[in-house]
């Protein structure tokens, strides 16, 4: 088994990102001028990175958001099990209080370990842990591929990064994200650990980031 660098992002900022809008795999929305302006700037920090292969989720920010890199000819693939939680009902719709209530109750079932708990017509983590798995086999099998990309959404990475770094699900809060934050993850062939949590030096120059649910 061989090490790997896994830089790991979140997409850059939609629309519905600003609006305060729930969007999950069923939205699939496209960056605004601002999550362009993220991209570029992410890309002009990491060009120098010899990428041997960049992963995205099937949906369209989370493409966008590389776009740079996979122009440039580096080997790109895209997979359904890496695609945002499905908030159900609830996507398509403006988080009002009353809303803000309902997804705080949620997350604190889901920090009591609730993890088979769905949202109504969604998915709950232990569903979306699940559809990762088989992707994180994958990518963690290709010896050949030392130095990765993943670009994929929000609370999906929570999930990804319990499995990464052997965290209960009902802790994954404590990994926070930003609009094109970045995780560096050091992949040893047995286990992973992190180098930089949710990282936005390279944002700087657009100002204060947002944080964008």
């Amino acid at each position: 088994m061989s090490s790997k660098k896994i830089y790991l992002i979140r997409h850059g900022q939609t629309e519905f990102n600003l609006s305060g809008i729930v969007q999950g795999s069923g939205i699939d929305s496209s960056l605004n001028a601002l999550g362009v302006e993220q991209a570029g700037s992410f890309f002009d920090s990491y060009q120098h990175i010899s990428f041997d292969k960049v992963y995205t989720s099937k949906l369209k920010r989370s493409v966008q958001s590389v776009s740079s890199f996979i122009d440039r000819g580096i080997a790109h693939e895209s997979y359904e099990g890496l695609n945002e939680i499905n908030w159900g009902s609830k996507e398509g719709t403006r988080i009002t209080p009353d809303e803000d209530d309902y997804y705080r109750w949620l997350l604190k079932q889901w920090q009591n370990n609730e993890i088979a708990l769905r949202i109504d017509g969604g998915e709950s983590p232990a569903d979306v842990a699940a559809r990762q798995r088989s992707v994180i086999k994958t990518i963690l099998d290709k010896q050949e591929e030392q130095t990765i990309l993943i670009c994929m959404h929000g609370r999906a990475i929570r999930v990804l990064l319990c499995q990464l770094l052997n965290y209960p699900l009902s802790a994954m809060d404590i990994f926070e994200h930003h609009n094109l934050g970045l995780y560096l993850l050091n992949y040893t062939g047995s286990m992973c650990s992190v180098e930089m949590f949710n990282n936005i030096d390279h944002l700087r120059k657009l100002g204060s980031p947002k944080r964008a649910s």
